[in-house]
């Protein structure tokens, strides 16, 4: 079978590195996933997500002129409908709230640069002042002495 950029197979974990996994695709041919394709959440140890001997699906990312291929398991997953790809993960854990501020957000087609600008500023004062009325809360909270031995 002849493998293709952007094809998507299956193929079979036969090692797992620090920096990523073996997979054998048949024909004895075989290639890598670096820890940052094996899932589409931070991968601190990836045999947390894979073992060998494990079937998975893999995207061809590439094959150099050597005949290395480059694999990836997070793209050869479906993306989730709606899911927005470049949230950061402030965003994904709910801190700050439905006022986040939405980049990609077109009201209305006039809306001119220092529109938005301005829209930003407010919503940044907004976080400003809640973080810092959750800083002095925190810190009344102290180590209730205060009396300056440490």
């Amino acid at each position: 079978m002849a493998l293709e950029v952007g094809q998507i197979v299956e193929g079979k974990v036969t090692g797992i590195m620090n920096y990523g996994a073996f997979v054998d695709l048949g024909d004895n041919t075989s290639g890598m996933v670096h820890i940052s394709e094996v899932a589409p959440v931070y991968v601190k140890e990836i045999k947390d997500h894979l073992t060998v001997g494990q079937t998975v699906k893999v995207k061809i990312l590439g094959i150099d002129e050597k005949g290395k291929i480059s694999l990836s398991i997070k793209q050869a997953e479906p993306k989730p409908q709606g899911a927005r790809r470049n949230s950061s993960p402030r965003q994904q854990s709910g801190r700050g709230g439905s006022d986040n501020y939405d980049w990609n957000r077109r009201q209305n087609s006039s809306d001119n640069f220092d529109d938005m600008l301005s829209r930003f500023m407010a919503s940044s004062d907004e976080k400003i002042s809640g973080l810092k009325k959750d800083n002095r809360r925190s810190r009344k909270g102290g180590n209730g002495g205060g009396n300056g031995q440490w």
